[in-house]
């Protein structure tokens, strides 16, 4: 009796240790299949107002199309980082742009929670909470912090997707016009859909103060759709990483030591009147000791 005891406890463990790396396989398999060239389109629209100011004018709704490629650059068995790229203008020679990037991190523990006013608190979640679970970790355009969250990639009816709320800056569309929020609480979802892949958001535009409660301003619809071409429309974008993805590794190394801190991180906006990205987007500047002081100078001590 205790053997058979024994070898059910083993082919139960078997199981049960078999269907997890199955379904981890999966969840890869998913967020892989956001890497390639794709033909975007980005939509939002203010939906509901919550403000108390008769003379409240919400966003103009926005779409704007591009054609983005998505660069597979870390591969590990518990992390994926997709680098985008934004391929625009003559298509003879067009223009490529460095865009967002997210990191995937299975079972991850570590966090940069935004709380308003370019500040990030470190946050560490019980092993737990997160078993399972893949945290997407996006950042700005220059590999500075945006927002993150931890979900559970769910495959079920033919479906995949991952669906997360978490807390993040305002949006290039929105900071640079708006002022009368300062948190946007994100619905993110990911699906993996036949055209390729969808960005589904429900957003919400929050007024967020110490020592009072979080006022809701306005929500907001954001649906961006990613349809999947032929990988050789964006041969450019491809070239340009090619070229310059070694600086870019630099900067990822620099911000990893930043975020090996597990610390609150506070980010000056400029520095010599310049935003980071217009720093570190300068073709000049490639060397490991220029980047480091670079970024160093953001860094609120």
């Amino acid at each position: 009796m205790r053997l058979l005891y024994i070898l059910t406890v083993f082919v139960l463990t078997f199981s049960i240790h078999g269907n997890a790396q199955n379904k981890k396989k999966q969840d890869t398999e998913a967020i892989k299949k956001m890497c390639g060239c794709y033909e975007v389109t980005f939509n939002f629209t203010e939906t509901f107002n919550y403000s108390k100011d008769s003379l409240y004018k919400p966003s103009e709704t926005k779409i704007a199309k591009g054609l983005e490629w998505a660069e597979l650059v870390e591969n590990d068995k518990n992390k994926i980082s997709i680098q985008h790229l934004l391929q625009v203008g003559d298509p003879s020679k067009p223009h490529i742009v460095k865009h967002w990037r997210q990191d995937w991190l299975y079972q991850n523990t570590d966090f940069y929670m935004f709380n308003g006013d370019n500040t990030w608190n470190f946050v560490t979640k019980p092993k737990a909470e997160v078993k399972g679970q893949w945290t997407q970790k996006v950042y700005q355009v220059d590999d500075s912090p945006r927002y993150e969250g931890s979900a559970t990639w769910v495959h079920v009816d033919g479906k995949s997707y991952w669906e997360n709320t978490t807390d993040a800056p305002l949006p290039r569309r929105e900071y640079t016009k708006r002022s009368d929020y300062n948190i946007t609480v994100r619905g993110n979802r990911h699906e993996i859909t036949e055209y390729g892949w969808l960005h589904d958001q429900d957003n919400a535009k929050v007024i967020r103060e110490n020592g009072k409660e979080d006022m809701l301003l306005a929500k907001e619809k954001g649906y961006n759709t990613y349809v999947k071409v032929d990988d050789s429309r964006c041969q450019a974008a491809n070239d340009w990483w090619v070229e310059n993805q070694k600086k870019w590794a630099l900067v990822r190394s620099k911000w990893s030591n930043v975020y090996g801190r597990n610390q609150n991180l506070s980010l000056e906006s400029k520095v010599e009147n310049k935003p980071l990205y217009k720093h570190l987007f300068a073709d000049d500047l490639t060397q490991t000791d220029d980047i480091n002081k670079t970024i160093e100078s953001f860094v609120k001590k």
